[in-house]
């Protein structure tokens, strides 16, 4: 048994969720609806999927907030955060419009998901929402956006402290930095954990939707899938290209350049993986390296473009197939949420799957729909990392370029 096990966890997290996959879609297709009897085994993997989700929004977010030098939120920081916010917000908005014009989920259902469709909230009530009135309740009760909110203000808060002049608030910021640096280590550690299962849980999904269901469920997934490579697309003409060409980069000597790093996010599905070839890739690219070694491992943590896509268009997925019709004020929460909650996935494989639960639990959707588009996770986590490594490439080009320009500027005057 110990071969087999180590067999089985040295396999790429990739191979594992589709092969589970595709074995569900064999077991479903022969046995029918007798496949439901491995519904449990799914069930497990929601179950686990709602237990680290909370977790690991509020240590991961204050651990990567808390490590950043308020000096270096200066200019270049602000130029970073700023071109990360809007590509990230445009990307969500492009997964939500051509899910709202194809309507992937229309037609399907999930088995078995009992699903109260949720009241839509005012804009006032959205925003609002997202200072709690009582930080237990919002952990009770799983507010996403107000435990974003709270992780955020803490880490910036201890941040402040470890670059504090006075040593001891220096000394307890520090020990509050190791702190939920080993909270967000044992969550990860739990999470991978989940993973490891969650080929199985797939499997068991898998198996219980194509039985009662058939092919319909593989022509949404689908769908699905086209809908968010589309979106990938817009993304590369309509946001990278145009800003490139905004702030003078040579777009086809960019992508020449940096095409190891593109490809080796497609490969492994790994941001932070990637992140070696990403920082020669930029050195090759021409990028400064103070931009370069400020922007690149920041945004392999918290530009998620990609993610964002796959985001917008799987909740209109699950809306879909609750029958759900989103209103302004739930697509401007799910934008809001999306482009946060990027912030909290980290850059490695299946964390897509944890921001997707975050944001369907947000908006009040069937987190059973993680595990639906969790089978086709390896198709749409390798268009997604490559779109994430390329927009942080492209902004710290573009804030390099910026740079340049300000220095000849006060140069010349």
């Amino acid at each position: 048994m110990g071969a087999i096990w180590r067999f089985y966890r040295d396999q790429s997290f990739m191979l594992k969720m589709s092969v589970g996959f595709l074995l569900g879609i064999v077991v479903g297709l022969i046995f029918g609806e007798s496949a439901g009897v491995l519904s449990p085994l799914g069930d497990l993997l929601l179950r686990l999927l709602n237990l680290i989700v909370i977790p690991l929004i509020v240590f991961t977010l204050i651990a990567a907030v808390d490590q950043l030098n308020p000096a270096k939120l200066g200019r270049i920081g602000g130029k970073v955060f700023v071109f990360y916010f809007i590509t990230t917000g445009v990307a969500i908005v492009f997964g939500i419009l051509l899910a709202l014009l194809i309507r992937p989920g229309v037609g399907l259902t999930l088995p078995n998901a009992q699903v109260d469709v949720p009241e839509r909230p005012s804009i006032v009530d959205t925003l609002l929402a997202i200072v709690p009135n009582n930080l237990f309740s919002s952990l009770v009760n799983a507010d996403i956006l107000a435990l974003i909110f709270v992780s955020v203000v803490i880490g910036l808060s201890i941040s402040s402290m470890i670059h504090s002049g006075e040593k001891r608030i220096s000394k307890m910021g520090h020990f509050l930095n190791d702190l939920t640096a080993s909270l967000s280590e044992v969550t990860f550690r739990v999470l991978n954990g989940i993973l490891q299962y969650a080929p199985i849980g797939i499997f068991a999904i898998a198996a219980a939707a194509i039985g009662s269901q058939g092919l319909q469920t593989l022509i949404s997934l689908g769908k699905l899938a086209a809908v968010i490579y589309g979106g990938i697309a817009l993304q590369f003409v309509l946001v990278y290209f145009v800003i490139m060409k905004l702030f003078g980069v040579q777009i086809r000597e960019f992508f020449r350049n940096v095409k190891d790093a593109i490809g080796t996010a497609f490969m492994t599905s790994s941001s932070l993986g990637t992140l070696p070839v990403t920082l020669k890739a930029a050195k090759r690219a021409g990028i400064s390296e103070d931009v370069a070694t400020f922007s690149l491992p920041l945004g392999a943590t918290v530009n998620m473009d990609g993610a964002a896509i796959r985001l917008g268009a799987s909740v209109v997925f699950a809306a879909d197939i609750v029958g759900l019709e989103l209103g302004f004020a739930a697509i401007l929460g799910i934008i809001v949420t999306g482009t946060l909650a990027s912030v909290g996935t980290a850059g490695v494989p299946g964390a897509g799957l944890i921001a997707l639960s975050i944001v369907l639990t947000q908006a009040g959707l069937p987190i059973e729909v993680v595990a639906l588009v969790a089978g086709i996770d390896a198709i749409l986590g390798m268009g997604a990392t490559a779109t994430n490594v390329t927009g942080d490439l492209v902004g710290a080009a573009v804030v390099d370029k910026s740079e340049e320009k300000r220095m000849a500027n006060l140069h010349s005057a």
